[in-house]
């Protein structure tokens, strides 16, 4: 079995920036794991400006942000990356079984870093009363359809949710010429940065429906319309206040989930309504030497902060392999 130092299981922001945090540290044996063909994770898919202006007082897009630590990571010589490597189990002694194209590999950990990120909520999460057609997607799989693999999801959209990914989905499929016809929030105010509704909403006359909710979705093989309803202080419909919004896709955008599984699969508390690490301290988790950063350890608004308390995680982990704390 290979042994380590410290391995980090996710090669997005949060896992590279710990990773080069721990390797100017001092650690010299760091194996850095991502399920993707590419490091970067979320960040290349978001091709739109925005990232970088507290990191590097410039703005950059997802892809440009990421190229960055990309750099770093592969001319740090303590850094060894496996791309297309899956992990499928993790113990409470830092055990660690993973699959990479023709083999499943395990390695003995000595300090583990959790960098997992997160996955979108659902509909079935809501959820939403009607049909089932086909033209729901999350708000990120939608994104990913546009900006990586080149297929427009429909003509005519309405969004569920004003989080970040759903209004920059909102401007982004204006701006390959689909109609968005509104986007739909539950609260009295939208759950996105402010900056995102003005760029993303104002700027293309995209109303916004506060404290509104989706009552129905209809549609056969595919949407055909939306019902939308006014809500109460209780989040309940106020009557006579219903009506319909024509379009052949629904776009969920509804917060997110930190992926912790394998932080619960070796053993350690995860708080069950938010998914995240039960700790004292950010980037810690409740199994010593075992750590959790980025969207895994909560969820951030901004990539900057992600990478600031990513380093903070690669500090941890070298502290702990050093002094055993």
């Amino acid at each position: 079995m290979d042994e380590r130092e410290l391995v980090v299981v996710g090669g997005g922001p949060a896992g590279m920036a710990a990773a080069l945090a721990a390797g100017a540290a001092g650690v010299k044996d760091i194996l850095l794991l991502e399920r993707d063909q590419h490091l970067g994770g979320i960040l290349n898919q978001c091709i739109h400006p925005g990232f970088g202006l507290h990191r590097f007082k410039e703005e950059l897009t997802g892809p440009e942000y990421a190229d960055r630590f990309v750099k770093q990571v592969t001319k740090t010589p303590s850094i060894e990356v496996s791309l297309r490597s899956f992990v499928v189990k993790l113990t409470s002694n830092m055990k660690i079984s993973y699959l990479r194209p023709g083999a499943l590999e395990e390695v003995q950990a000595k300090s583990v870093i959790l960098a997992t990120g997160c996955r979108e909520r659902t509909r079935e999460m809501i959820p939403i009363p009607g049909t089932r057609p086909s033209g729901i997607y999350p708000a990120g799989l939608a994104q990913k359809m546009i900006n990586m693999e080149g297929w427009i999801p429909g003509k005519e959209a309405v969004i569920v949710g004003s989080g970040d990914i759903g209004l920059i989905m909102a401007r982004r499929m204006a701006l390959e010429g689909m109609k968005v016809k509104a986007v739909i929030e539950i609260q009295k105010q939208s759950r996105g940065l402010a900056r995102n509704v003005a760029q993303c909403l104002d700027d293309y006359g995209i109303p916004l429906y506060l404290s509104h909710k989706i009552a129905r979705i209809e549609g056969a093989d595919r949407v055909e319309k939306v019902v939308v309803a006014a809500v109460d202080d209780a989040f309940c419909e106020k009557p006579g206040t219903r009506f319909e919004l024509s379009c052949d896709t629904v776009l969920i955008s509804v917060g997110l989930i930190p992926e912790n599984e394998l932080l619960e699969m070796a053993g350690a508390q995860v708080d069950r309504k938010t998914n995240t690490p039960v700790a004292a301290e950010v980037n810690r988790t409740s199994i010593r030497g075992m750590f959790a950063c980025g969207n895994a350890c909560k969820v951030y608004d901004l990539v900057d902060s992600v990478t600031r308390d990513s380093e903070k995680a690669g500090q941890m982990a070298a502290q702990f392999l050093k002094e055993g704390k």
